[in-house]
């Protein structure tokens, strides 16, 4: 047996080397890709901008062109009143402004191919960047499992499906959070630091022209962007960990947070509590405002309601959670046989609850609303949290 487990560990330690490798490629892949992508953006918004000039041209050159004719037939009518001279600059305007017509159409069919081509081109970079951060993500989430201490590999060949399938999922939510983290930094906070970049050289510019107006104006426009892009900043580090819920406590962040739920998503929302409230370890009060977070976060995504309640009622040595919504609701049974993507959140929050020794219960029907009731010791030892 012993052979056997060092065979399959020297299995992982290549198979994890050679994945590894693979995921620094796919990587520097990614990295190109994002590259190419902002280039194309840059140069496709370059040439839409030329394309609006250019039409804004033909149509000027249009009218000219057609006032010209109106001249040169006028001129060429009345012998008495124009000269062959006048006959002749009439006619050399018009031809001049046929030429450039024809010059400026063929530059606006170019220009709209142009920004055909390169569309196409953002759209296939696109699928790219996708697909490859749906690979690199899928080996984070193998190689993590695989990483783990190999001397218990054969106790994991030899123990229950339903604990491996739990190493997953814990595996590939973690994964999840940090892709979504790191594309609400890039599409937020880093893309207003690179707008903040181009705006300080257009400054540098007026700076060197001695535009001094126009540059006070920059600046105040730039320092509502810096105020803007410190918001942003702190909405993801509140998401990250909100730090009330160390220096305040659980009732006060969970108050903000469905606070701003009813802002963000439009859907009245109450929050009640009940019993004596008291501080728990930061581990469970952690535990409890995530609960209510996926719960809140289901709601709005599948259910649709109109109203939401969170009720946190404090007990001797229990904590009750009550989240209860008026929306579309759903076949309990059979979204619990289902492992699909709609029922994870539900699976994960009960995953949570087990960890914390509770139980959860899911009361709901189809168009009856949903109502889902935690119960959580508060007694357990912190060694076990």
């Amino acid at each position: 047996m012993e052979f056997q487990a060092d065979a399959i560990d020297r299995v992982i330690k290549n198979t994890i080397d050679v994945m590894e490798s693979s995921k620094y490629q796919i990587f520097e892949i990614l990295q190109v890709a994002r590259d190419e992508l902002v280039a194309l953006n840059k140069e496709l918004q370059r040439v839409m901008d030329e394309t609006d000039e250019t039409l804004k041209k033909v149509d000027k050159l249009e009218l000219q062109y057609h006032r010209s004719r109106i001249r040169l037939t006028e001129v060429s009518r009345d012998f008495v009143r124009y000269s062959e001279r006048d006959i002749r600059v009439a006619y050399e305007k018009a031809t001049e402004l046929q030429l450039e017509l024809m010059m400026t159409r063929e530059r606006e069919v170019y220009l709209r191919s142009r920004r055909d081509e390169l569309q196409l081109r953002v759209r296939s970079v696109e699928n790219s960047v996708e697909r490859a951060e749906a690979i690199g993500s899928q080996m984070s989430v193998v190689l993590e499992y695989l990483s783990g201490e190999l001397g218990q590999v054969t106790r994991i060949v030899e123990s229950a499906k339903n604990r491996q399938m739990i190493g997953l999922k814990i595996i590939l939510a973690q994964e999840e959070e940090r892709k979504r983290i790191a594309r609400e930094i890039h599409d937020g906070p880093a893309q207003m630091l690179a707008n903040l970049v181009l705006r300080t050289e257009i400054v540098e510019r007026m700076l060197v022209k001695q535009e001094f107006g126009l540059v006070q104006d920059e600046v105040l426009d730039l320092k509502g962007q810096v105020r803007y892009s410190l918001e942003e900043m702190r909405k993801v580090i509140f998401n990250l960990r909100p730090m009330a819920l160390d220096d305040l406590g659980l009732i006060p962040t969970l108050r903000k947070y469905v606070h701003d739920y009813e802002e963000k998503t439009k859907i009245r929302t109450s929050f009640e509590t009940r019993g004596k409230e008291h501080r728990l370890s930061s581990a469970m009060e952690a535990a409890v405002y995530r609960l209510v977070q996926e719960a809140l976060s289901n709601a709005a995504k599948h259910a649709f309601p109109s109203y939401v309640l969170v009720e946190i009622t404090y007990q001797a040595q229990l904590i009750k959670i009550v989240i209860k919504d008026n929306g579309l609701g759903f076949n309990v049974k059979k979204v619990s046989e289902q492992a699909n993507r709609e029922s994870f959140g539900l699976v994960g929050m009960r995953e949570r609850v087990e960890l914390l020794e509770g139980r959860m219960e899911i009361l709901s029907a189809e168009n009856q609303g949903t109502t889902i009731v935690v119960h959580i010791p508060t007694n357990v030892e912190k060694g076990r949290e």
